[in-house]
């Protein structure tokens, strides 16, 4: 592997590439939640099928991430991440194409193969393009704010052009978005070459069928509930796999998953906090949604909107975080920011039939905005940090499969809290649901927080000290002169 330059040729240039890829991935994570109506109405589709609309992207993209990092590291980041942008662009050509549901959900999954190779590919290729101090602190933020403004901003786009064009210009929008990074990739990214070695045949498997079989079985809750045999069996096969993949990963000499990324408390404490706040974040994009749609009576594009109280505070306190963490330690501005979540998720999870949006709805999501702007860079970097260069795509897929697993499991945990609510009218019912999902996701939260103060605060605090002690004096011994 070729080693990572000392400083980035064109920082901006590769800089806008990456955060542009990234954000597109993450645009169609979230971009069909507001259009789920007028999909289900062009295509005909049932309720069951509707919701394969999202859950093959997801499945897909979560399964594979770690085989799209491993495929980085040895053919070559940036020559992946263009094969992954070429999958993603043209898969996106054809759901806006899609005459039947089948082939929009074809398309989904096949977009999500392109998405679990651009995920891993644009993380390591930010390492490897911006050195360790200041312009990788800001990069990272930059990229760590992207990951939440991309998830609401979906909502407001995928709102809007659901109303005013069709659901369709939600794919169509990434094709020339696509097309423009693909063109401009290899003319400004590093390629960090090809790497001798063998591939992990049987650790990609165990990876790819473990990760995809416990999604799969979380996904199956939202229709047939946790005491279905299918999902106690894909759940069960998952777990399995995943300790078979701790075996086969002791003794690889190529590892797809190097255990020896879990020895730093601050990286395995950085992938546990990410799935928990990722598993929080999925119920309030999901339910807040409905709440703001059935209770206040909002159209797609007003719930969409709805969410812009929160995006724009997230923009604007994740523009300072590279400033704020050359004063404070990143585990205080993460504590900080998954504290404000908790506080604005339970505010949230106050709601009911007479809650109003401005104090029942926009000034919880001030708070979980400011919480999103401070947690997700220090995740994103502490997920990374110390990695050696070789395993820079397999810390990168990590990072992003506790994103995505998180993702599910959290939706999964959201909807079987609401569906314990007692039935009644309507309306209120919804109200109640959305309230249970909410009180679940900060109960996440709150086990989030114990995660960072309990492994990363201690491992950050220790290393500051370490950096800050005085070289230790020579001791003279006895009989000798000074």
């Amino acid at each position: 592997m070729k080693p990572a330059p000392a400083t980035a040729a064109h920082p901006a240039a590769i800089l806008a590439i990456i955060l542009a890829s990234y954000f597109m991935i993450l645009l169609d994570n979230s971009v069909i939640f507001t259009a789920l109506p007028s999909v289900q109405a062009d295509l005909q589709l049932s309720t069951g099928e509707l919701s394969w609309v999202q859950d093959a992207y997801t499945l897909v993209f979560g399964g594979l991430l770690l085989l799209g990092a491993r495929a980085g590291d040895l053919l070559g980041r940036r020559r992946v991440f263009v094969f992954g942008l070429v999958v993603f662009s043209l898969s996106s050509l054809l759901i806006g194409l899609a005459p039947a549901g089948w082939w929009a959900i074809s398309g989904r999954a096949v977009q999500g193969i392109g998405a679990a190779i651009v995920a891993p590919a644009s993380l390591s290729l930010l390492t490897a393009s911006f050195p360790e101090g200041s312009e990788r602190t800001r990069a990272v933020a930059l990229y760590g704010a992207t990951a939440g403004i991309g998830a609401s901003l979906g909502l407001v786009i995928g709102g809007a052009l659901a109303r005013w064009i069709s659901w369709r210009a939600g794919f169509f929008v990434n094709v020339p978005i696509g097309a423009a990074m693909i063109a401009l990739a290899p003319r400004f990214l590093p390629e960090t070459g090809r790497a001798r070695g063998r591939f992990d045949v049987f650790g990609a498997l165990s990876a790819t069928l473990g990760v995809g079989a416990l999604l799969f079985g979380i996904i199956n809750t939202a229709d047939a509930g946790w005491n279905s045999p299918v999902t106690l069996t894909a759940v069960s096969a998952g777990a399995v796999l995943l300790i078979v993949i701790v075996l086969i990963e002791r003794r690889a000499a190529q590892p797809i998953m190097p255990l020896r990324l879990f020895r730093s408390r601050r990286r395995t404490g950085a992938y546990v906090a990410r799935f928990l706040y990722l598993g929080a974040m999925i119920g309030f994009f999901f339910f807040t949604t409905q709440f703001m749609q059935e209770v206040l009576g909002f159209d797609p594009l007003q719930a969409g909107l709805g969410f812009l109280p929160m995006t724009a505070v997230n923009f604007a306190v994740a523009m300072s975080i590279p400033r704020l963490i050359r004063q404070m330690p990143g585990s205080v501005a993460l504590l900080t920011g998954i504290l404000m979540t908790l506080a604005g998720m339970f505010w949230l999870s106050r709601v009911g039939v007479d809650s109003g949006y401005w104090t029942g709805v926009a000034l919880p999501m001030v708070l979980i905005g400011a919480g999103q702007g401070f947690a997700f860079a220090p995740l994103t970097s502490f997920g990374i940090s110390g990695a050696p260069a070789a395993d820079a795509g397999a810390a990168s897929g990590l990072v992003n499969t506790f994103h995505q697993v998180g993702t599910c499991l959290g939706l999964g945990i959201a909807v079987a809290a609401a569906a314990a609510v007692p039935s009644g009218p309507a309306t209120a019912h919804l109200a109640a649901q959305v309230s249970a999902a909410l009180t679940t996701g900060s109960i996440l939260l709150l086990l989030a927080l114990a995660v960072a103060a309990a492994l990363i605060l201690p491992a950050e605090m220790a290393e500051r000290r370490t950096r800050t002690l005085p070289a230790a004096r020579p001791v003279a011994l006895a009989g000798t002169t000074r």
